[in-house]
């Protein structure tokens, strides 16, 4: 295994989207910057993603203003692809309307393009949505793109590394003392002014290190699946089932398809992804559905992320919690971190990220546009609480 240096300015622990990222702007920013992944890069949530990018994020236009601001961000990517789909929303409860009405505002004032459109047009830009669907009406955004989240986390990473930060996979965190800046891997001990704790659905045990209560659940495994070929599929926009959560793109001649997390009874939770996908898209019924991805993710209580900074012998900043939307949210993620850690005006209001009390009291959503519902969806969060005692514990990347 390769020796870590021995100091720098800023350790960040987490090699998924997030964490490179915050390095490569950090990095950028002229910080000397060590980024440590447990295994690979991108081998955690940013492993299990549809790779859509997108800007509306229903009844949550803190996430809608990262978002934004990072789609920016990733139209000047270099030679990223990046083809626009449009994200539709299916509303079959009245209440979901009302919902949405209700959040517009908030939505448009940071910066989202969505209206609320006719369940006729719905159908025209679905053509796959069947006539016995009791739809009222349905959100409709330009804002998504269909896009390549290998090539962002190789494209952070090149860039990163262009800007003077060293990455380490395969280099777990051991134990981290935040009164010196120590951090332990099995590669040696570096000794940094400020860490980044970046680690996605292993963060949990890296905040409480530094005494910080972040709510996060255990790591749940998300799983995309797949269906066999389909002949003559149309093109779709990305489309969400609100009352289910059942998600869909087209992928080729597949569709590919997400809905909550498979929790202990993998097998209940396909038979039910199979079931909603028949009732929403009759054509497709008995399609066989296979595995397509599988990874570790992280999630807060109200399914916004936490970001934030606190001041100390070493500082201790945090990126996490992203709840799915890690993809969307990296680019603003990584210059929030950046303008935390120089003290820079971060150019919005980032107190509505961190990791407060009285976020961390907020109870999980109940089932709107954003988070699946029904059966076989995974086991409830268990929050995580800041123990007593000294700052040196052993933590996992």
């Amino acid at each position: 295994m390769m020796p870590v240096p021995t100091r720098a300015d800023v350790v960040v622990i987490g090699g998924g989207v997030i964490g490179l990222s915050a390095a490569f702007h950090l990095a950028e920013a002229g910080a000397s910057t060590v980024l440590l992944e447990r295994g690979a890069l991108g081998s955690g949530a940013s492993r299990a993603t549809a790779d859509v990018v997108r800007a509306y994020f229903a009844g949550n236009p803190v996430s809608s203003a990262l978002a934004v601001r990072s789609l920016a961000a990733y139209h000047a990517f270099p030679g990223l692809p990046m083809r626009q789909v449009g994200y539709l929303v299916l509303f079959t409860e009245p209440g979901q309307v009302a919902a949405f009405e209700a959040d517009l505002p908030a939505q448009r004032a940071a910066g989202v393009d969505v209206e609320l459109i006719d369940a006729a047009r719905a159908r025209r830009l679905n053509p796959l949505i069947g006539g016995d669907l009791p739809l009222l009406a349905a959100a409709w955004s330009p804002q998504a793109y269909i896009s390549d989240t290998a090539a962002i986390v190789s494209g952070y990473a090149s860039a990163a590394g262009r800007a003077g930060a060293v990455l380490f996979t395969d280099s777990p965190v051991t134990a981290l003392n935040t009164a010196t800046g120590r951090v332990k891997t099995p590669g040696g001990t570096i000794t940094a002014g400020a860490i980044v704790c970046a680690a996605g659905a292993w963060s949990a045990s890296i905040a409480r290190s530094a005494g910080v209560n972040l709510p996060l659940t255990e790591p749940a495994v998300q799983e995309l699946l797949t269906t066999d070929p389909v002949d003559g599929l149309p093109g779709i926009p990305v489309t969400l089932h609100a009352a289910s959560g059942l998600l869909t793109r087209l992928r080729g001649d597949r569709l590919l398809i997400g809905m909550g997390y498979p929790g202990r009874d993998p097998a209940a939770w396909r038979a039910t992804v199979a079931d909603r996908l028949a009732a929403t898209y009759p054509s497709l019924a008995g399609v066989r559905l296979h595995t397509a991805v599988t990874g570790a993710r992280d999630s807060s209580p109200d399914r916004t992320a936490f970001i934030g900074h606190l001041p100390g012998p070493a500082a201790f900043l945090y990126a996490t919690g992203f709840s799915g939307h890690g993809l969307c949210n990296a680019p603003a993620a990584g210059e929030l971190i950046r303008d935390l850690y120089l003290g820079h005006n971060p150019g919005m209001d980032v107190t509505l990220l961190a990791a407060t009390p009285e976020r961390a009291a907020i109870p999980e959503r109940a089932a709107i546009p954003e988070r699946a519902a029904g059966p076989g969806t995974g086991r409830p969060p268990e929050t995580n609480r800041a123990p007593s005692g000294p700052p040196e514990r052993v933590g996992r990347s």
